[in-house]
């Protein structure tokens, strides 16, 4: 299937390629396609799914993104003005639909972030946050993605 994700990935190993110009065509096709920028210098681990195919997602060109990361619809990570940098995200997060995850900030593995909260400071590893601005709800210490019912030995 012809997501925004599978253009990334494109994308991104022509630009390691070298190749300058075939990069920043497929990121103006998910553009249109897709209605999000997904742009090839972003770091997106393998094993993440954007929902909807990526409809709607805004991603920082400075972002880490760490593996089996799970981003909903309509979620933007990216800057903030008058702080430079973009957020890194650990393994096995679940980013909901609509959220917001602004600033030099540092989302903590096994973290789930609520439908469209806003999170402009870090995130401990399994912590539950929602709302705007996002405040942690509790933090679950289980290993792997256990929002999905798994656990790090089921997912390798």
């Amino acid at each position: 299937m012809l997501d925004a994700l599978t253009l990334y990935r494109a994308a991104r190993r022509l630009h390691q390629l070298g190749l300058p110009v075939a990069p920043r065509i497929l990121r103006r096709l998910t553009l249109y396609l897709h209605n999000s920028f997904v742009p090839y210098e972003a770091e997106i681990g393998e094993g993440t799914e954007l929902g909807y195919g990526g409809l709607g997602v805004v991603i920082h060109p400075e972002a880490r993104i760490g593996r089996r990361v799970f981003i909903g619809p309509q979620v933007t990570i990216g800057g903030r003005s008058r702080k430079p940098g973009a957020p890194q995200i650990g393994d096995d997060v679940l980013i909901g639909a609509g959220a917001k995850v602004l600033g030099p900030i540092r989302i903590g593995s096994r973290a789930v972030i609520g439908a469209n909260a806003v999170v402009l400071d870090d995130v401990t590893a399994g912590a539950v946050v929602a709302g705007v601005p996002a405040r942690e709800l509790r933090v679950v210490d289980l290993p792997g993605r256990w929002w999905a019912g798994e656990s790090i030995a089921e997912a390798s």
